[in-house]
């Protein structure tokens, strides 16, 4: 422990583009009026952090990555009235609060977004992070939680039950929200209605529950990896195409009789989403989820869209105001009708960087980061 100002923590930190996580020895300021001072129990991750890594969105180094964190409250500023200390919380992305959007209700939509979540300091420019030679970035979607400890504003900590997995919670707060949020609230897929995941990861095998849950009849995952396509099915697909065997376009249109009504693309592949786009029937919408590099560019046929009333959308977390969706989410995962649970592989701290080349290899889905010492 430091002194009566800051507190000595353990934490993974890239000091160099698409280097590896160190575990260094830090220590963290103690929390802002606003802020609130978490325990980290785990920490899951996100394509986003590989992304982050690897500058295809540019982060400031070095930065102390993790952005879906689940763990206890050990003290809260004194204007913070929404948790307490005991509380055990999710922590999830990062808005202002007082941009036109903010203020519309559609945060994830923040006019200051970008530089909160990805800019790796407060809004106002400060961190509360260091190390022997000064600041380390952090605040990585107000949270920075690759380390035992860390600050988050009140804004983007959410509570949920004590009786919660708590160490399996964290990917609620991004990559889960994301896939689940963007079936239930920005696709608004219905009873009934045919929904094709094109990209079988966290974020897309999400969207597959979710479109269970939802009432989709016909739900077609999409993918290369076959053990992936086999747990979509057991999740809730009720077919599963291997687009490096088949085309994936022509495949969807023969289920469903001439196009699916709802489309999600999670890989980031620009070809890829012009398959989610062509698969699509008529006044049928695709989602767009899949982060690749900043300026990336994608092509569709206009008149293919134009005529047909087709519509494209990006989405941004699942479209979700997380203090009504992720307790949702724990909701119908307690009541066995969301199993996330079998996405998730455990690591320890000490081995974040072979969760990180499992993931990005496609052996674990979704690894989750312990931190507990």
């Amino acid at each position: 422990m430091g002194n009566a100002q800051t507190r000595e923590i353990k934490a993974a930190v890239v000091r160099k583009k698409g280097g590896p996580f160190q575990i260094e020895t830090l220590t963290l300021d103690e929390p802002r009026p606003d802020e609130v001072l978490i325990g980290i129990v785990a920490t899951g991750m996100c394509h986003t952090d590989m992304v982050a890594r690897e500058q295809l969105y540019t982060v400031p180094l070095p930065i102390v990555l993790g952005h879906e964190g689940a763990g206890v409250v050990e003290r809260v500023g004194s204007s913070v009235k929404k948790v307490e200390a005991g509380d055990h919380v999710v922590l999830t992305y990062m808005w202002c609060g007082h941009c036109t959007t903010c203020l519309r209700g559609d945060l994830t939509y923040c006019a200051n977004f970008y530089a909160l979540n990805f800019g790796g300091a407060r809004e106002d420019g400060s961190t509360a992070t260091h190390d022997k030679q000064g600041s380390v970035h952090d605040h990585f979607f107000g949270q920075s939680s690759f380390g035992t400890f860390t600050l988050a504003h009140e804004r983007n900590v959410i509570k949920v039950p004590n009786n919660a997995p708590l160490e399996l919670l964290g990917p609620l707060g991004c990559g889960i929200q994301t896939g689940a949020g963007a079936v239930m609230n920005a696709l608004n897929v219905r009873p009934g209605a045919s929904f094709a995941a094109f990209g079988g990861g966290a974020v897309g095998l999400s969207a597959v529950m979710a479109a269970r849950v939802a009432g989709a009849t016909t739900i077609i995952a999409v993918d290369v990896v076959p053990s992936r396509l086999a747990l979509a099915k057991e999740l809730g697909a009720t077919h599963a195409v291997n687009s490096r065997e088949t085309d994936p376009v022509e495949a969807v249109r023969k289920i469903t009789g001439g196009g699916v009504d709802f489309t999600l693309e999670s890989s980031g592949w620009p070809a890829v989403l012009r398959q989610a786009i062509d698969a699509l029937a008529i006044r049928g919408t695709c989602g767009i989820v899949g982060a690749p590099a900043l300026g990336t560019e994608a092509s569709f046929d206009v008149n293919g869209v134009m005529t047909t009333g087709k519509r494209i959308i990006g989405i941004i977390e699942g479209d979700s105001v997380p203090d009504l969706f992720i307790p949702s989410l724990v909701e119908l995962y307690t009541q066995g009708r969301f199993p996330f649970d079998k996405l998730v592989k455990f690591y320890n701290l000490d081995q974040i960087n072979q969760a990180a080349e499992d993931s990005e290899k496609g052996i674990t889905i979704k690894p989750i980061i312990r931190l507990q010492s």
